[in-house]
């Protein structure tokens, strides 16, 4: 119960209250005072709505839900750990890069126990004594700071009162498994709980990852399962093993029930027809396995359940609509093929470019577009459209990245697409999108909300503070920019750099700062640290005004030990402060952005910042990894390769909100309801207000 609270707050920023009031409610206003005193120290407060609510429950009732919320949202922001740092008084007073190296090696020359080992033939600057490690405690760090100076431009984040844990409970679950986006790997993890708490269960899940966790439910419950190809059941067998529902790495089948053998082979029974069985070929040695489990022959009543594992093991042949999709396209055939994807509309669209480049006729693919768009989905739509305002002009390069985030670039060698038929095919989709849209009513949005990018894919997004989809950008205010870092190792010495790549306006003349580089005119380094078994943390400070370079990507390199999913805990995120204020290397109330860091790559690039011709800094959203070394990664390393993707990021034209606020506004309407989208709520907003966030942003995919 606790989790799904705290799962709660940190997804909604809304407090669930399930507590009746109390008519002597003794001292539970002074309990809400002190818990709203408490939240301001880490950022965040409560709305009226909630400390009124607060105020009439018992003090008892008040301090115990305060302890949950103060720890969910410390958990949020990354206070719940200590934020040390290795030079205690960073950002001032950090040395000279060779000047530190110079005086590690004298003061172990001059020690009798380590002499010996400083001057074999080979040395190895990392394993000096006294780097690498904490040389202070936390509370001397602490001392060592000045109280941080509160400004007005200190970050405050608001939580909202909440209905019942059941009632807010049921709103998430029915928000992430309706979501028309690919969900990040937590968002699956908190539908499972989800689902397993909520009584209700919805009946429209049009992702497929999203649908195989709810079937986990259903099928425990004996209820009807929720499938319509084959592929449904493999990926609800493997979340039943404790597998992997995205099928991107294989699962170790459990064995099954009888009941439960019997409902999987009954639901593939039903989708398992010919036209469907080209699909069991991409996961056939996972069929295999699974129908060692599942015993089919065992159940003669469900033949063409049968026919699936025969395919798979290779004894019944079956074309699969991809292949005769690609036989049509390789004989020059396109009509043919155009034909066929008709009856697939997404994939349909998938192939357009291609399509329209390789068709004698590419007003004879627009008509087939126009006869099936309806039936295409709306994240389809949007993706498509992001893509073709995108072939409006030559791309330096195409970027790919896969469901980890890990990214990489290829030259783009396809020939450009006739204008007239690329605006014509832009129209067909603007009209379908905009007739899906639901009417806003009174249509109201936060300006800067309009630059943050539409949640085409959630599965390189880690939810956290502050997120955003890739592509977005926003306003960065404060003087002084702060990275930090945190990682504890869970079985082996695992030692992570941060570093800071800085380039010029055409992405060259590159310099850095990182362990090896500690400070340059503008930006110091925290201090390296090579092992974490009770959690490490490290900084690059910038001030902003003193940057001789418009382009600053952070980065955390995995330079030795476990990768980021591996980790006992792992996060990123930034601050901002104004040059007068002091405090402690980590200052809560400073973050703008927290995010745990899980790609299967072993660098991480999440965001970068740009100046702007107005001297004014934004950031813009990543969420990208680079494949790396086994070992050993640096900055220095992989700055080409670094440059080249952020580059590829900056200069895509991504598909914004202000797109969709376009189109809300040409609908109009006459409903008195009022729609609101902004990065956060208002308080004032009539009631019975549709209202879209971040956090509910890909309730705004149409369907």
């Amino acid at each position: 119960m606790d989790n799904l609270e705290s799962l709660i707050i940190a997804r909604r920023l809304r407090v669930p209250i399930d507590a009746p009031a109390d008519s002597t409610p003794d001292w539970g206003e002074i309990a809400a005072r002190q818990l709203d005193a408490a939240l301001l120290s880490v950022g965040f407060t409560c709305s009226a709505a909630l400390l009124e609510r607060l105020t009439r429950l018992r003090g008892e009732t008040v301090v115990d839900l305060g302890v949950r919320v103060l720890a969910a949202v410390r958990d949020l922001v990354g206070d719940h750990v200590q934020h040390n740092a290795y030079f205690i008084d960073f950002p001032e007073n950090v040395p000279d890069t060779l000047e530190f190296w110079a005086g590690l090696l004298r003061e172990a020359l001059l020690d009798p126990v380590t002499a010996a080992r400083v001057q074999a033939p080979t040395l190895n600057l990392l394993t000096l004594p006294g780097y690498g490690r904490y040389q202070h405690a936390y509370t001397d760090l602490l001392a060592a700071h000045a109280e941080l100076i509160p400004l007005a431009g200190d970050r405050v984040t608001v939580l909202e009162l909440g209905g019942s844990l059941e009632s807010e409970a049921r709103e998430l679950y029915f928000s992430l498994a309706g979501s028309e986006t690919p969900p990040a790997a937590e968002d699956l993890t908190a539908l499972r709980s989800l689902a397993s708490f909520c009584a209700d269960q919805p009946e429209h899940i049009p992702v497929r990852e999203n649908r195989a966790v709810v079937n986990e439910v259903r099928l425990a419950a004996g209820r009807t399962l929720l499938v319509d190809t084959v592929t449904d059941v493999l990926r609800l067998a493997c979340g039943c093993s404790g597998g992997d529902v995205t099928l991107a790495t294989r699962t170790r089948f459990r064995s099954f029930r009888r009941a439960e053998r019997r409902a999987l082979l009954q639901a593939l029974d039903t989708v398992a027809t010919p036209a469907k069985l080209g699909d069991v070929r991409r996961h056939r040695e996972q069929w295999k396995r699974l129908g060692e489990r599942l015993h089919p022959h065992e159940y003669p009543q469900f033949p063409r359940a049968a026919g699936v594992f025969e395919v798979a093991r290779g004894v019944r042949e079956a074309a699969g609509f991809d292949s005769r999709v690609e036989a049509a396209l390789s004989a020059g055939r396109t009509a043919d093929a155009v034909k066929l994807l008709e009856n697939a509309p997404g994939a349909l669209l998938r192939r357009l470019d291609h399509l329209l480049r390789t068709s004698q006729s590419a007003s004879a693919v627009l008509d087939a577009v126009e006869r099936t768009v309806a039936d295409a989905s709306g994240r389809v739509l949007l993706s498509l459209r992001e893509h073709l305002q995108n072939r409006l002009a030559p791309a330096a390069g195409r970027i790919f990245t896969n469901q980890h985030g890990k990214a990489w670039t290829v030259p783009d060698s396809r020939s450009p697409l006739d204008e007239e038929v690329l605006w014509r095919a832009v129209a067909i989709l603007d009209e379908e999108i905009t007739r899906r849209l639901p009417e806003p009513g009174r249509l109201i949005v936060d300006p800067d909300v309009l630059d943050v990018a539409l949640p085409l894919s959630g599965k390189a997004f880690s939810p956290g503070l502050g997120m955003l989809p890739r592509g977005s950008l926003s306003a960065v205010d404060g003087e002084l920019l702060r990275f930090f870092v945190h990682w504890r190792q869970a079985e082996r010495r695992t030692d992570y750099d941060l570093s800071a790549l800085m380039l010029d306006a055409s992405y060259d003349n590159a310099t850095h700062i990182s362990w090896t580089n500690y400070a340059n005119g503008f930006a110091e380094y925290s201090g390296d640290l090579t092992e974490a078994p009770d959690g490490a943390s490290e900084f690059v400070n910038i001030r902003l005004a003193d940057a001789t370079q418009p382009i600053i990507i952070p980065q955390v390199n995995v330079y030795d030990g476990e990768p980021f999913g591996e980790a006992a805990e792992a996060f990123f995120g930034y601050m901002t402060r104004d040059a007068e204020q002091e405090g402690r290397p980590f200052e809560p109330r400073t973050v703008r952005m927290k995010s745990d860091l899980r790609g299967s790559g072993r660098v991480a690039l999440p965001l970068v910042f740009l100046r702007g011709d107005d001297g004014a800094w934004r950031v813009k959203w990543l969420h990208l990894y680079l494949k790396g070394h086994p070992s050993f990664n640096q900055v220095e390393g992989n700055r080409v390769t670094a440059a080249l993707l952020v580059r590829s990021i900056v200069e895509r034209d991504h598909l914004r909100v202000r797109y969709l606020a376009d189109l809300l506004n040409t609908k109009g309407s006459s409903a008195e309801h009022t729609t609101y989208i902004g990065l956060e709520a208002p308080a004032d907003l009539p009631p019975g207000s549709q209202v879209y966030t971040p956090g509910t942003l890909h309730e705004l995919i149409p369907a």
